[in-house]
């Protein structure tokens, strides 16, 4: 096992690295980088008198700006050729892009992620401050699913062929098919003011009054603005452990040991919660790391964005459209290599509930 684990740890070394130069090169054929965000702010703000002010966005420095002389960069006419190469190089786009990619490479092996370019705060301060959010919808989201999943894959196994089992694949299959940020449009116009009823709040995770309320009314509170983000996500989060619930209580159902057991006289709800129970859900638990992760990864973006929760997903979206490339990399990161994690101690925990798991047999 040893040497599986060391193999796995060594080949996420060129995984990590494919992801992030296939991402460095992409970014290199985007149009509307840092340096053209900042020309259309100052643009925007009133071009040189706004400038030489002392105001504009954090992260873009005071340059006097004159002239009247053409530039690479689109809306930079008119701009002096010095603040153009300054702003270059406050960015590092004075440098090659290979010299470029290898700092960056160097710095992130370091996890040395430098500062965002248009926030004053280092992007690792950002991302942990960012993080708790992100962390406690795919908590909630797992918690829920497995909930959920747990006692209707249960029944359904029980009930293989029924109606029961046949109309909630049904259900399961669609809720899994439709999108969660569809689904969690729905709810706001149904829910939160759209077109019909205004019962639960628009945006955030907590209301403005928050610290001033009572820690009652504080779970309260919480779990107000929570309700629609985790219920468009738990739609489609619980189908897969649901249909891994069902089929992994009908294979041990089938065993020989439940047919011995029911022979004995043992009643059905003994039979099903004394002996298939704890071999049926090993497998289902060994995944407890790959479903969080997942509801981690899927949770951050979109339904944070539609319902404004301030957490990972929303900060990555807003990074992508100021073209904060920091930041944007810095999630790539730790994501990536957060999930390269995952999988292989979601393995580890395979082959520690069911030792009939050898992976040091296979390639890998």
């Amino acid at each position: 096992m040893g040497a599986y684990i060391l193999r796995r740890i060594l080949l996420m070394i060129p995984t990590l690295f494919g992801i992030m130069a296939i991402s460095f090169a992409v970014i290199q054929f985007a149009p509307g980088g840092p340096v053209e965000q900042v020309i259309a702010r100052l643009t925007n703000q009133g071009g040189a008198d706004r400038l030489g002010g002392g105001g504009g966005d954090a992260g873009a420095t005071n340059f006097d700006v004159s002239g009247d002389v053409s530039s690479k960069y689109r809306g930079a006419q008119g701009l002096d050729p010095e603040f153009i190469k300054k702003l270059e190089k406050q960015f590092g786009f004075d440098k090659p892009p290979l010299e470029r990619f290898g700092m960056m490479l160097w710095n992130y092996s370091r996890f040395d992620f430098g500062d965002s370019y248009f926030r004053d705060i280092s992007v690792l301060d950002l991302i942990l401050e960012k993080m708790p959010v992100s962390i406690s919808i795919g908590l909630w989201i797992t918690l829920l699913s497995y909930l959920i999943s747990i006692p209707l894959g249960i029944r359904k196994a029980v009930q293989d062929g029924s109606t029961f089992d046949v109309w909630t694949s049904g259900v399961v299959i669609v809720g899994y098919a439709i999108p969660g940020f569809l689904f969690g449009i729905l709810l706001m116009v149904l829910f939160a003011g759209g077109s019909f009823w205004d019962w639960f709040p628009l945006r955030g995770i907590v209301s403005d009054n928050w610290d001033q309320l009572s820690w009652p009314d504080k779970i309260i509170d919480y779990f107000w603005h929570m309700t629609l983000p985790l219920t468009a996500l738990v739609l489609s989060a619980f189908a897969t452990t649901t249909l891994l619930t069902k089929n992994s209580f009908l294979e041990e159902i089938r065993k020989q040991y439940v047919v011995t057991a029911r022979a004995k006289g043992l009643s059905e709800r003994k039979v099903l919660y004394g002996h298939v129970f704890r071999n049926a859900m090993l497998i289902v638990i060994a995944g407890f790391p790959g479903a969080f992760i997942s509801a981690f990864f899927t949770g951050s973006l979109l339904i944070e964005n539609i319902f404004s929760l301030d957490g990972l997903g929303l900060l990555g979206f807003k990074s992508v459209i100021d073209r904060d490339y920091p930041v944007v990399f810095a999630n790539l990161y730790i994501f990536s290599l957060l999930g390269l994690f995952v999988g292989l101690l979601s393995d580890l925990i395979y082959t520690w509930v069911d030792p009939r798991i050898d992976f040091e047999r296979r390639d890998v």
